[in-house]
């Protein structure tokens, strides 16, 4: 799966806020600022957690700071009976809608929507039996490695590729929420496309498009990024994106996947126009024909419109051809005459 250029997938998550109305203005917003398709996440709370307040279902640090899980993932969920409203609408305006599912029951309630391609988060990537199952759809798989080790990564590659998945696409992801620009090392980028021999890209929870802009650079051709309504007060509002701010995101990844250039040395013909300033060999005075060539009378000036400096020094005590007049560019078929090589 080789892509031409990135492909940017915006993340609704829970930013809906609990509003059909509010989901429809995401995706609508997706499509106006250059996505080119929309994420949902598909779970229940029962799929998620257990609805207990022990200590260990407490959440004690970050932006969601002493919610417990089971109140969090009941405020997160997209309800079940919007998936299909938001599959149709997509379509009607024309941008692709796929998700996440969290465990095989949303995977088949996906399936009979024909979601075209399944994504797996960060905190699922070590769920084996999950990865096995969306794998056997034979539908691309595109997998988030937040917290993850390389040997862990692996695991969850292999087993995809070994179940069925035909296309399995990595996305480098930090698993802070926000993610300073210190806990990035845009490198992994690099260092998993090498080692997996895959398409790769970034999952981006930082507040800084400088980020995404690096990682396009570094070889990320799959760009996952939250959106909200501005002014919203979405769960995940404080590391989304809204409004035109879109639209500067789907730019930097623009410029960076821009700036990566070819696999081969490339020189734009644009800078073609520019050689006249380079040196030439030009004459110092008259030359007459049989005359030998000497520092004397040619030297090595801008602009370039004669032969190329690097015949300078073979030139020398060569005998001119013909004559050549003071202030002039050598031609560049002396070379041919003079037998030079």
């Amino acid at each position: 799966m080789k892509f031409k250029k990135p492909f940017f997938i915006a993340e609704i998550s829970a930013n809906h806020e609990g509003s059909l109305t509010k989901a429809y203005s995401l995706i609508r917003y997706a499509k106006k600022f250059g996505a080119d398709a929309v994420k949902l996440q598909t779970f229940t709370p029962e799929t998620m957690t257990l609805k207990s307040k022990q200590k260990y279902f407490k959440i004690n640090e970050g932006i969601w700071k002493n919610k417990y899980l089971w109140d969090l993932y009941t405020k997160a969920q997209t309800p079940l009976d919007w998936h299909k409203k938001l599959f149709i609408f997509g379509k009607k305006i024309g941008i692709k809608i796929f998700s996440t599912p969290f465990d095989e029951s949303a995977v088949d309630f996906l399936e009979k929507l024909k979601c075209p391609f399944y994504k797996v988060s960060s905190f699922e990537m070590t769920d084996l039996a999950l990865i096995k199952y969306i794998s056997k759809t034979k539908k691309p798989i595109i997998i988030s490695t937040g917290t993850s080790s390389l040997k862990e990564i692996e695991l969850a590659y292999k087993t995809a590729k070994q179940n069925g998945a035909k296309k399995i696409l990595l996305l480098y992801c930090v698993s802070n929420y926000p993610a300073k620009n210190s806990d990035f090392n845009i490198k992994n980028i690099q260092l998993l496309k090498k080692k997996f021999k895959c398409e790769v890209g970034l999952s981006d929870h930082s507040n800084d498009n400088a980020i995404a802009l690096l990682a396009a650079y570094a070889g990320a051709s799959i760009f996952e990024k939250h959106i909200c309504l501005k002014n919203s007060k979405g769960l995940d509002s404080k590391f989304s994106i809204h409004g035109r701010q879109i639209l500067e995101y789907k730019e930097s990844i623009e410029k960076g996947f821009l700036l990566r250039g070819k696999d081969y040395f490339f020189r734009n013909n644009s800078e073609n126009k520019s050689k006249k300033y380079r040196k030439s060999i030009w004459s110092l005075k008259n030359i007459k024909k049989g005359e030998l060539f000497s520092s004397n009378n040619i030297k090595r000036l801008r602009p370039g419109n004669g032969l190329s400096p690097i015949y300078f020094s073979k030139l020398i005590n060569k005998k001119a051809p013909y004559n050549i007049s003071k202030f002039s560019p050598l031609k560049k078929n002396l070379i041919k005459k003079l037998k030079i090589k």
